[in-house]
């Protein structure tokens, strides 16, 4: 048993040492990765899809990097907003790690992008453990998910510096509450940030890019502390910044592919 628990401690470990490395690249470059988790069917690729639009009309160097265990359907539609994208495929494996996402980035990032958005797997379990050196972690979550996601997933609302609600044109035939979701949020993540959207109708598409482009300029980022252990009965802490650690027991994996889907072709040094 202790063996199995330090290898899930050396496996983080490992993890964590990439991520700072990561984000130190990025940061010697004037860029900034944002970690976007949710559950599959959020809307996080619609909102996602509006936000790199709306930077490059804005003239906002962004390149967009999302993860599924299959299909490339999410790049497809990310393309759709001009911007550099690429598709990863993890064969099965239910997240990101930052090695992963640093060998994606090598030789493909273009050099003047200023923000990364990278669309992890669906999922609220398995990437809340894992940094892959952003500077911003964002949970999203649909008003057809019901006020207690935060509650069923604290340690992925925990964790996260901006929280998103999505499909909010939906909210009143859904019979989503607003106060009870706002109230559960802050009972897992006291302080934290969040704003409301939705990409069908076009409200608060942009808060996301300006919170992102206002860290990137040095705009204080919201710590997160635990207010509670999760569910499963331990604690768990986590840095997004430079010589942050975390620990949390979980099952890892190894795989992957990618298919990458570049729009645009930007002259320069590559990542």
């Amino acid at each position: 048993m202790c063996r199995t628990a330090d290898l899930r401690q050396a496996i983080l470990a490992r993890n964590d040492d990439g991520a700072r490395e990561l984000r130190a690249e990025l940061t010697a470059r004037g860029a900034a990765a944002v970690n976007l988790l949710s559950s599959p069917g959020s809307g996080k690729t619609a909102l996602l899809e509006a936000e790199l639009t709306l930077a490059r009309e804005r003239g906002v160097p962004v390149a967009a990097l999302t993860a599924d265990l299959a299909t490339e359907n999410d790049a497809v539609r990310l393309a759709r907003s001009g911007v550099p994208v690429k598709q990863v495929l993890t064969d099965g494996l239910c997240h990101l790690e930052s090695a992963m996402l640093r060998s994606h980035l090598a030789g493909w990032l273009p050099d003047q992008t200023r923000l990364l958005f990278v669309e992890n797997v669906g999922n609220l379990v398995c990437p809340a453990s894992y940094d892959l050196g952003e500077t911003l972690r964002v949970v999203l979550a649909s008003v057809t998910e019901g006020e207690d996601k935060p509650l069923k997933y604290p340690t992925a609302f925990g964790l996260a510096n901006l929280v998103v609600v999505t499909k909010t044109d939906i909210a009143e035939a859904v019979e989503f509450d607003q106060d009870a979701f706002l109230a559960n949020v802050r009972q897992v993540n006291p302080g934290v940030e969040v704003v409301f959207t939705s990409a069908r109708t076009g409200a608060g598409v942009g808060a996301l890019l300006d919170r992102a482009l206002a860290v990137l300029d040095g705009a204080e980022v919201h710590r997160p502390v635990m207010a509670q252990a999760s569910a499963h009965g331990h604690s768990h802490g986590h840095s997004h910044g430079p010589g942050g650690g975390h620990s949390h027991s979980h099952e890892h994996a190894d795989g992957g592919g990618l298919l990458a889907i570049q729009v645009s072709d930007p002259v320069g040094e590559r990542f």
